[in-house]
C-alpha cells in the first residue's frame, strides 16, 4: 500500500514538472504529500513543511500554465494574469512573514551573534558534513555568518520589495540557502527554498528588465 501511495505521489510530481493534467496532479500531490508528512510528523522538518505550502498554493493557482505541455497540446485557455499575480502576491507575503519572524527569533538570542548556533548547526549529527577541525580553524567567520543570516532574514520584507535591492536580496537569499545545502547536506530544503523564492520574485525581475528593454528600444526608435 505504501509503495502504491509513493508511486502515485511520484507520478503526480512528474506530471506537474512536465505540465500535464496539471490540476488533478497538483491536488493529488498536495494531498498525498500532506498525508505522508502527517503520518511521519516526528521525522518531518522544514523541507516537508515548505513543500506542503508550495503545493497548496500550486493546487489553488490558475492552471495550466502557458508554458506547460497541456497548454501546448490541447490549446487550453490561458490563465488570467490577474489571478496569477494574486497568488504570486500571496506567496510573496507568506515568505516575507516567514523570513521576518525567523530572523527576529534569531536576533533575540545571543547564539547567532557570537556564532555559537552556527557552530552547533554545522557540527551536530546528521548535519556534520564539514570537518569540525576545518570549522574550528575558521571559527572567526562563525559570528559573521550568524549576523549575516539574521540581517538577510529580518531585512527580507524590506529590501525584497524595493526595486533597486530586489535582485541583490534575492541573490543573497539564494546564496544563503545554497550554502546551507552544501555545508549541512540539506539539499532538498535548500532546493525548495530557492524554488519558492525564484517563483515568488524572479518573474517580477524579468518583467522589470523586459519593461526597461522595451522603453530603451522605443527611445532608440
Amino acid at each position: 500500500m505504501l509503495w502504491i501511495v509513493w508511486s502515485i505521489l511520484l507520478l503526480s510530481a512528474g506530471l506537474l514538472v512536465i505540465g500535464l493534467f496539471c490540476r488533478p496532479a497538483a491536488i493529488t500531490a498536495w494531498f498525498l504529500h500532506l498525508a505522508c508528512v502527517k503520518s511521519s510528523e516526528v521525522f518531518a522538518y522544514g523541507m516537508d513543511l515548505f513543500l506542503t505550502i508550495g503545493l497548496f498554493y500550486l493546487m489553488l493557482s490558475p492552471l495550466p500554465d502557458s508554458r506547460s505541455l497541456e497548454y501546448r497540446l490541447w490549446k487550453s485557455r490561458a490563465p488570467d494574469p490577474r489571478m496569477v499575480g494574486f497568488f504570486r502576491r500571496v506567496l510573496q507575503l507568506h515568505l516575507c512573514i516567514i523570513y521576518f519572524f525567523s530572523g527576529l527569533a534569531k536576533c533575540l538570542g545571543s547564539g547567532w551573534w557570537n556564532g555559537m548556533n552556527v557552530w552547533v548547526a554545522l557540527t551536530r549529527p546528521p548535519f556534520n558534513v564539514l570537518d569540525p577541525y576545518l570549522i574550528a580553524k575558521w571559527r572567526i567567520l562563525l559570528p559573521v555568518a550568524g549576523v549575516s543570516i539574521c540581517l538577510i532574514e529580518i531585512g527580507y520584507p524590506i529590501f525584497i520589495w524595493w526595486r533597486r535591492t530586489r535582485a541583490i536580496w534575492l541573490g543573497c537569499v539564494v546564496a544563503m540557502h545554497a550554502a546551507i545545502g552544501i555545508a549541512m547536506g540539506m539539499y532538498l530544503f535548500a532546493s525548495i527554498m530557492i524554488i519558492l523564492n525564484i517563483a515568488a520574485f524572479a518573474p517580477k525581475l524579468i518583467l522589470v528588465r523586459r519593461h526597461r528593454a522595451l522603453s530603451q528600444a522605443r527611445q532608440a526608435i
